[in-house]
């Protein structure tokens, strides 16, 4: 990959055009923004993956994210291919793919493998936060389509740990018991082995314990 961001960083702005006209990634301050990109139009696996995330995308708006795809294809190719998948499927793609012919945007971003292809994208996939914080980093190969419902369970973890302080265990969904952080103390701990049903804890340990939602 040609790029340096890490999950921290605040996702580097950019002004673009796209099938929805001028976009910037600024303009979703605010909002969650699920960014990816796709080797390219008129392919099989990618018209594959911008329906699924066209069929759940209300789902995406309902928790406040957005969606914004990318490849380097030009925008007349965009435009063209969206309406052939309306054409075959009569699904209409309800956000913007941005074009980026020159391919500066997909390079800032590290969606150009060099070992695989120095002409296409691979299926990157940034979770950005609405302070424009990159929160995760997805890479899937040319050859395999994404899993949009981890997409969406992975946006909803995130915002699940941001506004109740708590962790995700493996194979959450949304509804199922969290975690809560371990204690940083001897006391915390104490506490939390002696009144953990008090504290509203199902603990198997003192340092592994979790709560409903």
């Amino acid at each position: 990959m040609e790029n340096n961001l890490t999950l921290g960083m605040t996702a580097p702005d950019f002004t673009a055009n796209s099938t929805f006209g001028p976009v910037k990634l600024s303009d979703y301050k605010g909002k969650w923004l699920v960014f990816f990109s796709h080797p390219g139009d008129f392919t099989p696996v990618c018209t594959s993956e911008f329906i699924a995330f066209a069929q759940v995308y209300q789902q995406f708006k309902d928790i406040n994210t957005e969606l914004l795809g990318l490849s380097i294809d030009s925008n007349p190719s965009h435009l063209a291919w969206v309406n052939s998948i309306y054409e075959v499927s009569g699904i209409e793609i309800p956000f913007p793919i941005v074009a980026d012919r020159i391919g500066d945007i997909a390079r800032e971003y590290g969606m150009i493998a060099p070992d695989v292809s120095n002409t296409t994208t691979v299926r990157s996939v940034f979770i950005i936060d609405p302070e424009q914080k990159i929160r995760a980093i997805l890479t899937y190969p040319i050859t395999n389509g994404r899993n949009i419902p981890e997409i969406y369970r992975l946006v909803t973890a995130l915002q699940t740990t941001d506004a109740e302080h708590v962790l995700t265990p493996a194979n959450w969904k949304p509804g199922n018991p969290v975690l809560v952080p371990p204690p940083n103390t001897y006391e915390q701990l104490m506490e939390r082995k002696e009144n953990a049903e008090e504290l509203g804890l199902i603990c198997n340990d003192w340092y592994w314990c979790f709560k409903q939602q």
